[in-house]
């Protein structure tokens, strides 16, 4: 045996690693646009902030944790959706719908929902008739459960399934910027009618399936109109809010 021990340097002892790439500032940057983008979208979408209320750039800043550039960018973007509007010293606010931009809004809706549901009828596939009937099970065991969360997300899932059918992206474009727009519409009374909005859209599917295009054309639109009143009722009866 050698009386000299060899003993390994720190370098040969330690394996090396590559650097962990670092996200640049401008993803970095994009990124908490987006999150803050969905954050506002969603407390707007959920009726957290209604029609009208006014979108202080100070104020969410401190609520999301974060500067105003990126609050600023995210308010000008949901300005882009219809969402928000911005006005010269007032800053911005959720927008309001009038009761003629809703009507409008719900008329063009109608048509598209029910062109979707009639294209995805006649064009479905093997593969969308399987997505639909697990989409369909989905719903029923919500429904069945009452969870009513869990039927919101499977009743939105339903209208981006439906118009994937139509294999109709000129369709697909213009139906989620609609439906962007009415989401300030619906969005308010989304949970107390998940269980009636889970029966037309269970109807519609079924529809779907069985390939009948000019019933599930007419159960998609019965279905938007049906939602229109219901929203009318409830807007009927809001009292105002303070902004």
């Amino acid at each position: 045996m050698s009386d000299t021990a060899t003993f390994s340097s720190p370098a040969e002892a330690i394996p090396a690693h590559a650097p962990t790439a670092l996200p640049s500032l401008g993803e970095q940057h994009a990124s908490l646009f987006a999150i803050v983008t969905d954050a506002l979208r969603r407390k707007i979408l959920d009726g957290e902030y209604q029609q009208g209320d006014r979108l202080v750039e100070g104020r969410l800043s401190e609520q999301l944790g974060v500067s105003r550039i990126p609050v600023r960018e995210a308010l000008r973007a949901l300005a882009s959706e219809g969402l928000v509007r911005i006005e010269p010293r007032r800053g911005a606010s959720v927008a309001s719908v009038s009761d003629q931009l809703a009507r409008e809004l719900v008329e063009v809706r109608t048509t598209l929902e029910s062109l979707n549901a009639r294209l995805s009828a006649e064009r479905r596939s093997d593969a969308m008739v399987q997505r639909l009937r697990s989409l369909l099970a989905q719903g029923r065991e919500a429904a069945a459960e009452s969870r009513i969360d869990s039927l919101v997300a499977v009743n939105a899932q339903v209208h981006d399934l439906v118009a994937e059918g139509a294999d109709n992206s000129v369709l697909g474009d213009m139906t989620k910027a609609l439906r962007d727009r009415t989401a300030l519409l619906f969005a308010p009374i989304n949970r107390a009618r998940a269980q009636e909005n889970w029966a037309d859209h269970s109807r519609i599917m079924e529809a779907i399936i069985a390939g009948d295009a000019e019933l599930a054309a007419l159960l998609a639109a019965r279905h938007v109109t049906t939602a229109a009143k219901a929203y009318e009722a409830h807007h009927a009866g809001a009292q105002p809010r303070a902004s």
